[in-house]
């Protein structure tokens, strides 16, 4: 029997909570499983593992990032606005309850020194679906050097993600800065 929407629902929103605000270690699956008001047989009805679970929560913050980014370069006037339209989406996503504290991604990969399958796949695809999206956008804007810039623009948006975990109330203005520069330069 599968788990139905609204359970599924209710669990995802409690394990996204918990897991990127307290961290999944310090987390135990019965805490979740509270705060949902579900029991152990219906999380198991639905994944597999706590490890299972974690990764359909990334899976889900994944698809909320990428719709807030869409907005972001849909809005955008130019190429060289959809390229740096990346920290509009960040600016967009920071305001909203899942956004306000870090990267649920960083913080994931910072707790498994070996993630296991399910989760190193979803870190893997979100990686992946940020050096693609911007290599997409760059290649517009500097052709056949955009793998170059997107890989440093991927490091710019990690170590702007990185720092909102030192200062929360860190902006994009220095990211912007920074890319708005390598591009400049490409």
């Amino acid at each position: 029997m599968a788990m139905r929407p609204g359970t599924e629902q209710r669990l995802l929103d409690a394990a996204e909570e918990l897991f990127f605000t307290r961290g999944i270690a310090a987390t135990p699956i019965d805490v979740v499983l509270d705060r949902a008001g579900i029991s152990s047989a219906t999380l198991y009805r639905g994944y597999a593992s706590k490890e299972a679970l974690v990764a359909a929560a990334l899976d889900r913050r994944h698809d909320d990032w990428l719709a807030t980014w869409d907005r972001a370069v849909e809005a955008a006037p130019d190429d060289r606005g959809r390229l740096l339209a990346v920290f509009d989406a960040l600016d967009d996503y920071r305001s909203t309850a899942a956004g306000s504290r870090w990267c649920a991604f960083l913080g994931t990969a910072a707790e498994y020194a070996d993630a296991p399958a399910e989760v190193h796949e979803v870190l893997d695809r979100e990686t992946g679906a940020l050096r693609t999206r911007l290599t997409e956008r760059a290649a517009p804007v500097v052709g056949e050097r955009a793998g170059a810039l997107a890989d440093q623009l991927l490091l710019v948006v990690s170590g702007y993600l990185a720092m909102r975990l030192r200062d929360p109330s860190v902006g994009t203005a220095t990211a912007r800065a920074i890319a708005a520069a390598l591009v400049a330069a490409a």
